[in-house]
């Protein structure tokens, strides 16, 4: 019954924006269908783990892929194992001068979708097929760059985020020394807490345990209660 009453919730939000401001005009679609058994959503605000973990909402603002703001709140949330994971990442950073520095986590279904009919066909290898869902979706992705310490300024990494060349790849060979150790660091962190790194994003982490969760579809404001 625990089970069937999230899954009912989960469709009864899947009208409602999830902590977002789409158009009127959005065609109006639903999750794809899964067949489980999946683990019980546990949505959990980074910011209440550690409060020295940094957000930049990048959604909430029109500094993004689709240069408009998509959430109502600046706020990050992630399945609680993967943001227990994250916040001993967090920890370990400490010791070598740097924190975490947050953009996105938990993505509603609806905002996936939005963005991939809003990005250019040729941007679309940087975002995910809603027909398919995105680990953001499920609460197990994470996306992030690093913060100094002692001044509390993003560090410089190869690529802007969000941005949709080569660059961005984790591997990119390009940029400064430090702009690559930075990048690597982070990555070396994020892995060593059961992290993997996407491969055309340095700052797109996907949790181990990703599959074991569904597809969700539920705003912002009603995590407390979900």
């Amino acid at each position: 019954m625990h089970f069937l009453r999230r899954s009912f919730l989960l469709f009864a939000f899947a009208g409602a924006l999830a902590g977002s401001a789409l158009p009127s005009g959005c065609a109006a679609s639903r999750p794809p269908v899964e067949h489980g058994p999946f683990r019980s959503t546990d949505l959990v605000e980074l910011t209440s783990l550690d409060s020295t973990i940094h957000l930049d909402i990048r959604y909430a603002t029109p500094d993004n892929i689709v240069h408009r703001a998509v959430y109502r709140q600046a706020r990050a949330f992630l399945q609680r194992p993967a943001a227990e994971a994250l916040e001993r990442a967090h920890r370990a950073l400490r010791e070598k001068g740097y924190g975490l520095l947050v953009f996105d986590g938990y993505r509603p279904w609806r905002v996936t979708k939005l963005f991939w009919d809003q990005v250019r066909p040729d941007q679309r290898a940087f975002v995910a097929d809603p027909r398919k869902g995105s680990k953001h979706n499920r609460g197990c992705a994470v996306d992030l760059s690093l913060y100094d310490l002692s001044t509390g300024a993003e560090v410089p990494m190869p690529s802007a985020y969000d941005e949709t060349s080569e660059r961005a790849s984790p591997d990119y060979a390009g940029g400064t020394p430090d702009q690559r150790a930075h990048r690597d660091l982070l990555r070396s962190a994020m892995e060593k807490e059961g992290f993997t790194v996407e491969s055309n994003e340095w700052w797109h982490f996907n949790y181990k345990d990703w599959r074991e969760y569904p597809i969700l579809d539920v705003p912002f404001e009603a995590i407390a209660g979900y």
